[in-house]
């Protein structure tokens, strides 16, 4: 039994058994997986995959149970490596941040300046997807930290804090017949298009459950990823649009105006993730930190390396 072996039986459930994105993903060939599954079935005695012909099905009960040690011995390998570098290379690596596309605009630009400032050394990668993509980095082991306000809360193996809170905004062009109403209602806001986030972004299920709650049809004629888009598209006459209140500002964005609208839609709160059990170098639980203060790396620690 040797690494590569335990890492192709990882990625092979990883890649929904496709031995081809297997072979691809380890810059290998396709033959080398096999015969290195087949290799350890035969040291062990038992199948790890229902075959149909040369298919993949599926993993039997025996592999099944060995996943869980595979994933076990292969998270403790990065974290001896992460111990080493830690001492051997204090302030040099790579970190990997996962986000949004709104996190990356808005709420990570002055930690990333500050963090840079103190690690000139550290190559810092910031990756920007869906929350479910986000999850999945982090869970794959491609991502060490994450930073969204959906999904990352509900996946067990993560470890999730909370990072700030905030409100929707709802935003309009100058000479918006809403600037002159006082209070805004959400049978007022549905009196006109909508333009905001794709579902499964930047707590469009708040907005949609607020509606729907109230027994109000929102009329959503355009959805996007990320506020920039939305506020492109409000200034073209698409719709007023609710984006989060940290992606404006009126000075920044000429043309748009910001309404209040926290009384309307419920509070939303942006989490930070790390994978469970996967121990960070220093540097990434200095950013952490850098993000919220209460996070400190003992907190951090405590919660998502506390079975180690």
């Amino acid at each position: 039994m040797n690494f590569q072996q335990l890492r192709i039986i990882r990625e092979t459930v990883r890649r929904d058994f496709n031995l081809t994105e297997v072979a691809n993903s380890l810059y290998t060939s396709q033959s080398g997986v096999s015969k290195h599954i087949k290799e350890l079935e035969s040291e062990l005695g038992v199948e790890l995959f229902y075959r149909k012909g040369k298919r993949l099905l599926g993993m039997t009960e025996p592999g099944k149970e060995m996943l869980r040690y595979v994933e076990r011995m292969l998270l403790d390998a990065a974290n001896i490596k992460n111990i080493a570098e830690q001492y051997s290379q204090q302030d040099e690596g790579q970190l990997t941040v996962a986000t949004t596309h709104t996190q990356a605009r808005y709420a990570l630009p002055a930690v990333v300046v500050e963090f840079k400032r103190r690690y000139p050394r550290v190559h810092l990668k910031l990756h920007q997807g869906s929350p479910v993509e986000i999850a999945s980095l982090l869970l794959a082991g491609e991502a060490d930290i994450g930073v969204a306000t959906e999904t990352l809360g509900d996946v067990p193996e993560l470890a999730s804090f909370p990072y700030y809170r905030w409100h929707h905004a709802v935003i309009v062009t100058e000479g918006h017949p809403l600037l002159t109403v006082g209070k805004l209602t959400l049978q007022q806001i549905a009196d006109y298009p909508i333009v905001t986030y794709h579902e499964g972004f930047t707590g469009r299920s708040v907005i949609e459950k607020s509606f729907r709650d109230a027994g109000i049809k929102a009329d959503i004629v355009l959805s996007a990823l990320d506020a920039d888009v939305i506020k492109s598209y409000v200034m073209l006459g698409m719709g007023i649009g609710i984006v989060a209140s940290v992606s404006v500002d009126e000075q920044r964005d000429p043309g748009i105006r910001k309404l209040d609208c926290s009384h309307l839609f419920a509070e939303n709160t942006s989490r930070i993730a790390v994978h469970k059990g996967h121990l960070l170098r220093r540097f990434a639980y200095q950013f952490i930190e850098m993000c919220s203060a209460e996070l400190t790396e003992e907190t951090v620690k405590a919660e998502s390396t506390h079975d180690l």
